[in-house]
């Protein structure tokens, strides 16, 4: 499965809270972690109300979602690149103040990049993946990730929806086939004996480490 990051721009007002939440719970579940849900929503929730509390109210700020090596990572931009961000001291009762001193508490892993014009805050949380795809095919699969990625780009680099992102894979997967058979018959060779091959070898290593 190929977990490309998404990005998104909004206005940090706590009304945007709940909509970042379900489109990382969405995604997240798409991509088949869904035992990291809760911490996610937990961190985007604390990331977000830092920039509204240090920051300021409707300021400009982007949403990040990805996968870095096997963890998945949430990164929040805002526009204040002059100050680094540090957890403070709150009651155990206190409604507010928790902030960074939560997501330390939470995420396996927290930064702070300044650039120029934006500071970006990062987290990190493990999964279970074994590598960053989750795919238990070895490289064969991995290989084919590749080879698919490098098609679907050409059709629409910028997909945001997951679900359809796995059908221009499976349209990407498509062209490629397409592609190979014509460069097949362009050299000689029978497109259709090729295609009784690919496919025998493909059933004899069938359930193999690739």
């Amino acid at each position: 499965m190929a977990r490309e990051s998404w990005e998104v721009p909004f206005l940090a007002v706590p009304e945007e809270v709940g909509a970042l939440r379900r489109i990382l719970r969405l995604h997240l579940t798409h991509w088949g972690l869904p035992e990291v849900v809760e911490s996610a929503e937990l961190c985007v929730s604390e990331l977000v109300a830092n920039v509204i509390t240090h920051v300021g109210e409707g300021v400009p700020t982007t949403f990040r979602l990805g996968i870095r090596d096997t963890c998945v990572r949430i990164e929040v931009g805002d526009p204040d690149a002059r100050s680094l961000p540090a957890p403070v001291a709150a009651g155990i009762d206190a409604e507010h103040g928790r902030g960074l001193a939560l997501l330390d508490a939470v995420a396996d892993r927290w930064g702070v990049v300044l650039r120029e014009d934006c500071k970006i805050t990062w987290c990190e949380l493990a999964t279970g993946l074994g590598m960053p795809t989750g795919h238990t095919g070895g490289r064969r699969v991995d290989r084919g990730e590749v080879v698919i990625g490098h098609y679907k780009d050409t059709v629409n680099p910028e997909v945001v929806s997951p679900l359809l992102g796995v059908a221009l894979a499976e349209e990407a997967a498509v062209d490629v086939i397409a592609d190979l058979l014509h460069w097949i018959r362009a050299h000689g060779r029978d497109p259709d004996a090729v295609l009784e091959r690919a496919q025998a070898h493909y059933e004899t290593t069938l359930g193999g480490s690739g």
